[in-house]
């Protein structure tokens, strides 16, 4: 018998080693492309920024300082960094008004899809995932040519007599909250599909028999069935929507910075490494933090309704 179990646990090992000899190039090549770089962007912050660009290698806690703080150049006092922060918070209002705006048009757009027949859903699938096909710069591009002065929005409401001038559009955060919502709408609508599609649309027929009311049987049917597919899209949309560069570099016209053109122009014109690398790594704690509160309330839920 013991030797029996002998057998079995060195099968076990065997096969443990087994698989993590066949992970290795995978997990290789996850930490140089993806772990390794942020170790040398985590470095960096803290280290001297260079005459030039680069880093000198001396240690500083000076850039952490500067992401919160900055120093006056007469008294070399501290105060807060309100551009900092006015940059920052301007980067999660667009990024959460974002994810509210792509969920609110994405929720019927996947429940009309899925709630047709079979081969129509593929045609819509098909439809939604075109803009993946074009570059995101062209695709940004093209609703600059829509929403400037000369563009075909304030074109056409111009020849029907609605205004009189351009609206002002492009440059502001408008335009990049539109540039953002139309760049990041399927990334709501894939998933929300995919959690819609395997619903059973008999509890739906059972709640109107029970005369609910088209509102509660979409509050108490339909959306908690739907609330993996949401949470996923809101958790797709808004970690690249708070770091987005491309739209507000080209909608916002470098007036309106979010936190992502802020760390370009550290790396850029500003020169200063360091100061860009503490920015980078603050951003992705801050998103982390949000994931980590996020999936431990939902699991202190998971556990109370079990």
């Amino acid at each position: 018998m013991t030797s029996a179990n002998d057998l079995t646990t060195k099968l076990e090992a065997v096969d443990a080693r087994r698989r993590w000899l066949l992970a290795s190039p995978a997990l290789l090549t996850i930490f140089l492309a993806a772990i390794g770089p942020l170790f040398i962007v985590l470095a960096y912050s803290f280290l001297t920024p260079g005459d030039y660009g680069d880093v000198k290698w001396q240690f500083s806690p000076d850039a952490w300082i500067g992401v919160f703080f900055e120093r006056d150049i007469f008294d070399d006092t501290l105060s807060l960094a309100t551009a900092h922060v006015d940059i920052f918070w301007r980067s999660v209002k667009l990024a959460l008004i974002t994810t509210v705006a792509t969920l609110f048009f994405g929720f019927p757009t996947a429940y009309f899809m899925a709630t047709r027949n079979e081969r129509s859903r593929d045609l819509w699938q098909f439809l939604i995932t075109i803009p993946f096909w074009t570059n995101l710069l062209i695709r940004t591009l093209a609703i600059l040519q829509i929403i400037r002065n000369e563009g075909i929005l304030n074109t056409a409401l111009i020849k029907l007599g609605m205004i009189q001038e351009p609206i002002q559009i492009l440059f502001t955060d408008t335009a990049i909250l539109i540039g953002m919502v139309y760049v990041y709408l399927p990334l709501m609508v894939l998933p929300i599909y995919a959690s819609l599609e395997r619903l059973d649309f008999r509890l739906v027929e059972a709640g109107y028999d029970l005369y609910a009311t088209r509102w509660r049987v979409l509050r108490k049917i339909i959306l908690p069935l739907a609330k993996p597919g949401i949470i996923a899209g809101s958790i797709l949309v808004f970690i690249p929507a708070i770091g987005a560069f491309v739209s507000p570099s080209v909608l916002g016209g470098g007036k309106n910075m979010m936190f992502s053109n802020l760390i370009e122009l550290q790396f850029g014109q500003g020169r200063n490494w360091p100061l860009g690398s503490a920015l980078s790594i603050t951003v992705m704690i801050v998103v982390m933090a949000a994931l980590l509160v996020y999936v431990r309330n939902n699991s202190a839920k998971d556990e109370r309704h079990a």
